[in-house]
Order: C-alpha cells, then sequence, then structure tokens
C-alpha cells in the first residue's frame, strides 16, 4: 500500500514537474528565444511548401522562397494567408500531412460563409494544452485548481481547448460546456471551482441566474475568470468583478492558429494580452482608419511555427488592436 503522505509528495513533485515543463521557454534570453523562433519558422516554411500546393504556388507568385528567409524580419515579405484563402482551399486542402495522421477536426461556424476547417496531429493538439495551460497560469490559475469550463463543447475550439490546457496543468475540470443555466449555478455552488472559463456575456447571465436564485455571487469559491470567444469592454469587466468579487482577464485565440490560447492577459496587471513564445508569432500591419485619414491602426496576423499539420504562414485575422 501506498503511504498517503508519499502519495502527496509524488503528486507536488508531478505539478512542479509540470510548471516547470510549461515556463521553460517563459525564461529564455532574448538571443535564445530569437533564435529558436527563426529555426522554428524556417522548418515551417519549407514544410509549408514542400507539402501544401497552395504555399507553393503562393510563394512562388509573390517570388519567394523558404531559402529567402534568413532573419525574423524576412517574415515580412512572405505572403498572408486570409480566411478566404481557407474557405477556397475547403476542407483538406491546407493539410500539410497525411489525413491519417490527423486526430480531431475543429471548424468555424460558416456564419459569414463557407466554414474553415482545422486538422490537428498528436503534437499539435500537445502543444495546444501546453499553451493553454500557460494561459491559464498567468490568469491565476494553479495545478490542483478546478476549473469550471462553461465554453461549448464541439467543432468549436473553446471548450476542448480550455478543457485539455486546464488538465495539462494539473487541474480538475468541470466539463460544463454552455447552457442550463440553472444547473450551472447548482455546479459552481456544489463543486467549488477556483477558476470560470466562459464568454463574458454568459457569465453575466449566471450572475443574474445567482442573483434570481437568491445566493449571493460574490460568496462563490470562483476567484478568477478567464473570459474570451467574443469582444467585451472595461465596463463589462468591472461589472463583472465587482458582483462576483473575482479577477476577471481576457483570453485570445483563433482556430486558423491553434484555438484559444494564441494570447492570455494575466492577472497582476489586467492592461493587455501577452503572446506565448515561442510556439507563435503575432505580427501587424498598418492599416488606415476609414473615419480619420490620419489615424492608423494595427491588423493583427499570426504565425503557428510548431504545427505540422496544418502551417498557418502569416494568417492574417479579422481582428484590429494596438500593441505596446
Amino acid at each position: 500500500m501506498i503511504d498517503a503522505t508519499d502519495a502527496m509528495s509524488e503528486g507536488k513533485f508531478l505539478m512542479a514537474q509540470a510548471v516547470d515543463l510549461l515556463d521553460s521557454a517563459e525564461r529564455l534570453g532574448v538571443e535564445e528565444l530569437r533564435a529558436l523562433q527563426l529555426d522554428r519558422l524556417r522548418s515551417s516554411l519549407r514544410h509549408a511548401y514542400g507539402h501544401v500546393p497552395f504555399y507553393r504556388a503562393s510563394f512562388d507568385a509573390a517570388g519567394v522562397h523558404p531559402d529567402d528567409c534568413r532573419s525574423l524580419a524576412d517574415l515580412s515579405r512572405f505572403p498572408f494567408t486570409t480566411k478566404a484563402d481557407l474557405r477556397e482551399n475547403y476542407p483538406y486542402g491546407m493539410c500539410a500531412v497525411p489525413r491519417e495522421r490527423i486526430r480531431r477536426l475543429h471548424a468555424s461556424s460558416g456564419t459569414t460563409g463557407r466554414p474553415t476547417v482545422v486538422g490537428y496531429t498528436e503534437g499539435d493538439l500537445s502543444m495546444w494544452a501546453d499553451m493553454v495551460a500557460r494561459s491559464i497560469r498567468a490568469a491565476g490559475g494553479r495545478p490542483g485548481d478546478t476549473v469550471h469550463v462553461g465554453y461549448g463543447y464541439g467543432l468549436f475550439t473553446g471548450g476542448l481547448g480550455a478543457h485539455y490546457g486546464a488538465e495539462r496543468l494539473g487541474c480538475t475540470v468541470i466539463p460544463a460546456s454552455g447552457g442550463m443555466t440553472a444547473r450551472q449555478v447548482q455546479l459552481i455552488q456544489d463543486l467549488e471551482p477556483a477558476v470560470i472559463m466562459v464568454t463574458p456575456s454568459y457569465m453575466l447571465t449566471l450572475l443574474d441566474e445567482f442573483e434570481r436564485q437568491g445566493v449571493d455571487p460574490r460568496g462563490t469559491s470562483l476567484r478568477v475568470g478567464i473570459f474570451g470567444a467574443e469582444p467585451w469592454t472595461e465596463r463589462m469587466r468591472q461589472e463583472i468583478e465587482e458582483r462576483f468579487a473575482i479577477g476577471a482577464v481576457d483570453i485570445y485565440g483563433l482556430s486558423e492558429v491553434i484555438g484559444p490560447g494564441v494570447a492570455q492577459e494575466c492577472v497582476e496587471t489586467k492592461d493587455g494580452l501577452h503572446r506565448p513564445l515561442p510556439p507563435t508569432r503575432t505580427t501587424s500591419s498598418r492599416r488606415s482608419s476609414t473615419r480619420s485619414p490620419a489615424r492608423c491602426c494595427r491588423r493583427a496576423s499570426g504565425a503557428n511555427w510548431s504545427s505540422p499539420r496544418s502551417p498557418r504562414r502569416r494568417c492574417r485575422s479579422s481582428g484590429t488592436g494596438r500593441g505596446t
């Protein structure tokens, strides 16, 4: 029989190992990080060029070759990948590995056109879990915490992305998914999660349900909420934090790159999103504002340099933002 003290010590050791693994890249020096990024970028460009006809044709049309990438700045010489490109190559045209290596498929809702499909290999799923685990940790979650996942499970990346990231960190997961609001309130009271991951608008719905049931939402076990999958405002953050007595932070992702975990706000400052390096890199391009010619905004684009299944080179999102 295993002694309970020994088992607890072993559990703490394994959790410490997991945290060390997740944090190792965050402790790289700048030069080490840049060298690793360049190596992965060049490898990914070569892989895309050699295995995806779309990228070979796109690079050739732009007059660039993977060997032309000699520095991180050279990424700007390569053409963007747009959502239109993904739709035109639906469903498997962007895959860079044989289909038998794909372990999971996710897809967009298709509300604005043909859905975009993303395939994941085992390595992709593991990397994605690492990225979300790092995001949860930045948000204040820790190994041993219980995480209530209220994102939808299915083709949408939110639910399963949050689920496996929380497990990778060493958390207990409540896979509540969306809907059944009254039941979710009961689960939060009974199972006592420390972290909730859900859309900010549904969090406000949960708050209303707590109050409808006569339960003080400030008295729950929740410590932090990680909110994403839709835009929200500082006013919404303030309302959630005041009515629930928790820290509220933002998480960002898009399935075209990997899913949730592309960027995460930290609970210490709550003043903007951090990018988990080195798996991805986010760049920006200037776009004149149609409302004021004197102003410019930044259109975000991302590259996932660690994924062989459907590599995204300069994948342009429709979002705009400001970088510091």
